[in-house]
């Protein structure tokens, strides 16, 4: 050990340059140096634009939906407004669009039988209870237990098919998007230029004649996103409306501009959906009002297309630090060249010793020089 720490403390290794006249070596790490190059030049700085910093953007989405739809059940006509089918009412990014519904109408708080039988007549407790039990068997009319529940209990037996609501194919959507990037100072709209009153008037988004218009049909969202609309507006579903920014900012402000893509997040188009659990999206929507000094309710169960708006945004924009970054690293990576020809040189080409002996010179200390010198 004390030998070690001596050589550690009396030993310096200083490069030597050795020129050798090789044509399989220097190809080696010619190539070797070229693939480097190429690394750095194709993905650090072109791909992954190493020579940028970036920044991601905080925002806002304001919707708006427009439409007026008509029902014709059993000779009950009705005009379904945006206040009746959009939940929630306030325009935010996730929405639902009401296309079905079982309405049970005139429901108060009594009691009443239930449609399904519950624990009381099953020993495996299929359905849960549809109010409060009574403990009641109502044996000689209906056979089923007695609730305390509101009256009529819902029958959600039959889906209507075609859906009721299937006008809201033509319904439309507007989508206002606001971004910053904080790191630059610099703010985007969806409505950008070119895009005034008089063209959101007359637009209708199209992928190709017409990408930039802020105004959707929905008809056209559910295609675009793989579905079927009638099959979805039956039973409900599920569709993502992405928003994406990528700006590069070292060109002019105005070609940063959003992209619109959509997709289907659930329900299946396919037939083999139908064999799933819990098919489709619903929920059961309730509106109380007050009948000769009696609470009712007119209860639906709402069948929708829920949308979710999803932003996804980055900018990009030249800086000093990252740029001098990935050429650091690009310099030191072109060491690897010189690794891999050296263990060439030194244990694979039969001419080996002769390598080590001129890459390597080990020179006498300064004590053993002087001694000989003395002797002599």
């Amino acid at each position: 050990t004390g030998g070690c720490c001596c050589r550690l403390f009396s030993q310096y290794e200083t490069p030597r340059q050795v020129l050798v006249r090789s044509r399989r070596v220097g190809v080696v790490c010619r190539l070797i140096q070229l693939g480097v190059l190429a690394y750095i030049i194709g993905w650090v700085f072109i791909y992954e634009k190493g020579y940028q910093s970036s920044d991601t953007a905080v925002g806002s989405v304001l919707t708006k939906m427009k439409g007026v739809g008509y029902t014709n059940v059993t000779g009950e006509e009705r005009i379904w407004d945006v206040a009746d089918y959009v939940f929630p009412v306030q325009g935010d990014s996730s929405f639902v669009v009401m296309t079905n519904y079982i309405m049970t109408k005139g429901q108060k708080i009594e009691k009443c039988s239930e449609l399904y039988p519950s624990c009381l007549f099953s020993v495996s407790h299929p359905t849960p209870p549809q109010g409060h039990m009574t403990g009641k068997c109502l044996v000689n009319t209906t056979k089923m237990c007695e609730v305390l529940a509101w009256c009529p209990v819902e029958d959600d037996s039959s889906i209507p098919d075609p859906a009721l609501l299937m006008s809201a194919e033509n319904f439309t959507l507007f989508i206002k998007n606001t971004i910053n990037f904080p790191a630059y100072g610099v703010m985007r709209c969806n409505l950008v230029e070119g895009i005034d009153n008089q063209y959101i008037k007359s637009c209708l988004y199209d992928p190709k004649t017409a990408p930039l218009c802020p105004i959707f049909r929905l008809g056209d969202l559910v295609q675009m996103s793989g579905f079927n609309f009638a099959a979805i507006a039956k039973v409900g579903g599920a569709i993502g409306i992405i928003i994406d920014w990528t700006c590069n900012l070292d060109h002019d402000q105005s070609d940063c501009k959003p992209i619109y893509s959509f997709h289907g997040l659930y329900g299946n188009p396919d037939e083999a959906d139908t064999a799933r659990a819990s098919v489709g999206y619903n929920f059961r929507y309730a509106k109380h009002y007050m009948e000769d000094k009696q609470e009712k309710r007119t209860l639906l169960k709402v069948f929708g297309i829920r949308f979710d708006i999803i932003v996804r945004s980055v900018a990009r924009k030249f800086d000093i630090i990252p740029t001098l970054t990935a050429i650091g690293s690009g310099v030191g990576i072109f060491g690897v060249a010189t690794v891999v020809c050296d263990l060439i040189l030194l244990y694979l080409l039969p001419k080996r010793e002769f390598y080590n002996n001129m890459k390597f010179k080990v020179t006498e200390t300064m004590e053993k020089v002087s001694l000989h010198q003395t002797v002599a």
